[in-house]
């Protein structure tokens, strides 16, 4: 493995771990008090999409630039190339089969990993157009896959090629029953996590290009995946800057969080993840030396954070667990 940029870091010696800030006493309940964040491993250049595989006790997560996707086991702490090149993949979740799903912005699709290691392409076209270049990634319960396709990989060089877009920036489903790719939400500015509430009625989407400020937009769905009644549950206020997210069993959302680049004085301030309850409050903080660009829940419970983080990968325990155990 040939690594980029590693970020130096020291484990807290106290506890409370001081990296985690209290903003609401709902938090509270949250935090583990004797545990600390956690740095597993750093030398990426732009860490995204990580995801847990309980059934191996490993975690996944892309580097973008570097064109790989790096495998971390829990056993051993070892680091390796899971694949490489990766035709520059960003978010990945498994299918109700465990299958990993992955959203490749080279190749501007969505892929299916099968069990023997083929590669099945699930989508990308949509009315006989090329996709943008799929960032995120979920799956329902009921099979569905969703995922969001802003135009990121197509805008130079680093995370993919430069091309024009031949659809606007959107959210789509593929359905369980007949593959068919449905555009369902094609209004999102700069649409990018997403993720479910815990029984699957609200699907929160992050408009990362909203004006004023970043924002998570929800939506209530219904059996057949129609969506309505869209609200801002969350808006960034200012130079935060809101990525990927996941959700624990009691609703609260765990964002990736940093800077828009408009922070003045102390930016990194801002990087970590940033804990809002279901009803959009900022519950609490966890301070990182590195800008966040996506979480997800893992472990042997579910209960440990995982905080794909620019150049490294964190982790912390929680006193929750994630709401949706496929990724």
């Amino acid at each position: 493995m040939n690594p980029g940029p590693a970020i130096p870091f020291a484990t807290s010696s106290r506890y409370p771990d001081p990296r985690i800030e209290v903003l609401d006493e709902r938090f509270l309940k949250l935090r583990v008090f004797s545990s600390s964040v956690e740095q597993l491993f750093s030398g990426m250049r732009w860490a995204e999409g990580p995801v847990w595989f309980g059934d191996g006790r490993y975690l996944l997560v892309s580097d973008i630039p570097s064109n790989r996707i790096l495998r971390w086991d829990e056993t051993s702490g070892q680091v390796s190339e899971f694949r490489t090149p990766s035709n520059n993949a960003n978010g990945h979740t498994r299918d109700t089969q465990g299958r990993l799903l992955s959203c490749e912005h080279l190749s501007r699709r969505i892929t299916r990993t099968e069990y023997d290691g083929r590669i099945t392409v699930l989508a990308d076209r949509f009315d006989g157009k090329r996709l943008n270049s799929p960032n995120d990634i979920i799956c329902q319960s009921n099979g569905a896959i969703w995922f969001t396709d802003p135009p990121f990989g197509i805008a130079g060089d680093w995370e993919g090629d430069p091309a024009p877009a031949e659809l606007p920036q959107a959210v789509y489903r593929i359905d369980p029953k007949t593959g068919e790719l449905q555009q369902v939400l094609p209004d999102v500015p700069g649409p990018n996590g997403l993720a479910f509430s815990p029984d699957e009625s609200v699907l929160y989407v992050v408009a990362s290009r909203a004006k004023p400020h970043r924002q998570v937009w929800a939506y209530d769905v219904d059996a057949q995946g129609a969506l309505s009644n869209r609200r801002v549950v969350i808006d960034a206020q200012g130079p935060g800057a809101l990525d990927g997210i996941a959700i624990d069993v009691d609703g609260n959302l765990w964002c990736g969080w940093g800077s828009d680049g408009s922070a003045h004085g102390n930016p990194e301030q801002l990087d970590g993840v940033r804990v809002f309850a279901p009803d959009g409050t900022a519950i609490g903080h966890i301070h990182l030396p590195e800008r966040c660009a996506n979480v997800c829940f893992g472990g042997a419970k579910n209960n440990r954070l995982f905080m794909a983080s620019s150049h490294s990968l964190y982790a912390i325990y929680t006193n929750t667990r994630g709401a949706n155990a496929l990724g």
